[in-house]
C-alpha cells in the first residue's frame, strides 16, 4: 500500500522528522520534505523498515523528486545545553527554515512540537508510517546521520559507530568504559550505568 504524499493535496505541506534522539553520541538530525501531491513509491515508507542500501537509493530518489528538501543537525554540545527534546525541535525548525520554498503547513512526526515559526502544523504519532512526506524526511535524516556516524567512526573506531550509529549498545558502552568519552558524546546523558567523567 502506498502512503499518501500529503494530507491535503492542494496544500503545500512539509513533512518533518528527526533521528538520533536516543543516541549517546553524535548529532540529532532532522529533515523537512515537500513532495509533489501525487508522488507514490512502494519504498517510500518509514526509514526503519528499509535496509541501509534501500535507504540510500530512496534518499537519492527523494532529492530528485521532491519540490523542496532540507537537512539540519545539532551537535552534542548544544544538545547538552538545551536538552535533547528542545534540540530535536530546533533541528526540525532549522530544516524547515532551510527549505527553498515556504510550506503552508507542517506535518510533524510525533506527539508534540514547539517552534517560533508562524506556520501551522499537525503532530502525527507514527507519522512516518502514515504520510509519505514524513517518511521521506525520516529517510533523509537517517541516511545523513548514518553517514556522519560512519565518518566519525574512522577517527574513533573503538566505539563501533559504523554499526551502532551512536546508540547505547553493549559494545558502545564497553568502549566508553575502556576508552572514556569523546567530544562527540553527549555528556548530559547517562553514558554508562556507573557514569564516567573521563574525556579523550
Amino acid at each position: 500500500m502506498h502512503l499518501p504524499a500529503r494530507i491535503k493535496h492542494s496544500r503545500l505541506e512539509a513533512g518533518c522528522d528527526e533521528v538520533g534522539r536516543g543516541c549517546l553520541a553524535g548529532p540529532v538530525v532532522a529533515a523537512a520534505v515537500i513532495l509533489p501531491p501525487r508522488l507514490k513509491h512502494e519504498h517510500l515508507v518509514d526509514s526503519k523498515k528499509l535496509s541501509a542500501h534501500r535507504r540510500v537509493q530512496m534518499s537519492e530518489l527523494i532529492k530528485e523528486k521532491a519540490i523542496a528538501w532540507a537537512i539540519a543537525e545539532l551537535g552534542p554540545r548544544e544538545i547538552d545545553e538545551i536538552n535533547i527534546l528542545n534540540a530535536s525541535f530546533k533541528a526540525m525548525e532549522n530544516a524547515i527554515k532551510k527549505l527553498g520554498i515556504a510550506p503552508e503547513h507542517l506535518l510533524i512526526d510525533g506527539n508534540r512540537f514547539r517552534t517560533s515559526l508562524s506556520i501551522p502544523f499537525d503532530c502525527i504519532v507514527k507519522g512516518d508510517a502514515k504520510v509519505a512526506s514524513i517518511a521521506a524526511a525520516s529517510i533523509l535524516a537517517k541516511t545523513f546521520r548514518d553517514e556522519r556516524m560512519s565518518q566519525l567512526h574512522n577517527d574513533f573506531p573503538m566505539y563501533g559507530w559504523n554499526t551502532n550509529m551512536g546508540y547505547p549498545t553493549k559494545a558502545h558502552r564497553e568502549g566508553i568504559r575502556q576508552f572514556g568519552i569523546t567530544p562527540h558524546h553527549r555528556q548530559s546523558f547517562r553514558l554508562i550505568p556507573e557514569q564516567l567523567s573521563l574525556s579523550l
